[in-house]
């Protein structure tokens, strides 16, 4: 599981870079913010998942 907490960090991290090298431009700006919060919220959302106490705190989460 640990290496999937890494995976997950460094995808975010890839996707980070990539983005910085993006030509600045009105049309590609927003695609760049979309793909920053994505690919951040896979390694957030599978940290919560992991900190669940219970099924019923899993599924509420």
């Amino acid at each position: 599981m640990q290496d999937l907490k890494k995976r997950t960090k460094q995808f975010a991290v890839d996707c980070w870079l990539f983005c910085k090298q993006v030509p600045r431009s009105r049309e590609l700006d927003a695609w760049v913010r979309q793909l920053i919060r994505s690919s951040s919220s896979v390694g957030a959302n599978y940290r919560a998942s992991q900190r669940v106490k219970s099924t019923a705190d899993f599924i509420n989460n």
